[in-house]
């Protein structure tokens, strides 16, 4: 069976109605990244930081998996299929992929302060419990905090996304502008029998020397055309 891995930024969950923070009106407009994505921004101010992802979390309670999620999971039927995805919302796995790399975190999760990659410390939210509260603590004893890569931290998943790209025989990126790294450099890590596909509507900037075969279509779209090429 062949592998088949994809790599999905913020525009795969962009048709289910979820904010991105790049685009025009995204999030980054309303909330400047370093005050809500980066360590810095939480030490600063760890109340407003818990706040925000309070809310994206109950927002993501409101949202489904669009068609190109479900198509993504469609295809373990006949590969063997890794999602390496740089959005935090759990739309793949609700879509049914079973194997799902999350290089910046986890929205529906909480851990340490002390120790963010604790597996111990590491702990699933669902309703009706879906808010961290201020003084709430980890298994440490450490204030509890969202689960989420923010910049000015380690990405300890990229080393098992590396060897996932390769082995891929076949590589997708849908919806990512390919700028943020370090998920952008793993396009690097492809075999060279290795095809690549892009799914994205937009102009995107990649070396031409990779072979990229560049879908303009957004997710869903882009999945039923790559789905047609692929069978």
């Amino acid at each position: 069976m062949k592998k088949l891995v994809f790599l999905t930024g913020a525009g795969m969950s962009a048709e289910s109605g979820i904010s991105t923070f790049r685009d025009s009106g995204g999030l980054w407009e309303q909330y400047p990244v370093q005050q809500v994505a980066s360590i810095e921004g939480y030490w600063a101010n760890p109340e407003l930081v818990i706040q925000f992802y309070n809310d994206r979390r109950k927002q993501l309670l409101d949202v489904k998996p669009c068609e190109g999620h479900r198509l993504v999971a469609e295809m373990e039927s006949a590969y063997d299929v890794t999602v390496i995805t740089q959005n935090v919302d759990n739309l793949h796995e609700v879509a049914g992929s079973s194997k799902v790399i999350h290089l910046h975190g986890e929205l529906m999760k909480a851990t340490s302060t002390k120790n963010p990659n604790d597996p111990n410390c590491i702990v699933t939210l669902s309703p009706p419990n879906l808010d961290i509260k201020m003084g709430q603590k980890a298994k440490d004893g450490s204030q509890l905090r969202p689960f989420i890569v923010w910049f000015g931290e380690s990405v300890p998943m990229i080393e098992p996304a590396i060897e996932e790209v390769q082995k891929a025989d076949i590589l997708v990126v849908i919806g990512t502008s390919l700028n943020v790294y370090p998920a952008a450099g793993l396009l690097a890590y492809a075999n060279s029998h290795c095809k690549i596909y892009l799914i994205d509507p937009a102009e995107v900037k990649f070396d031409p020397s990779l072979g990229i075969t560049h879908i303009k279509k957004g997710a869903s779209a882009g999945m039923e055309e790559l789905k047609g090429l692929l069978c």
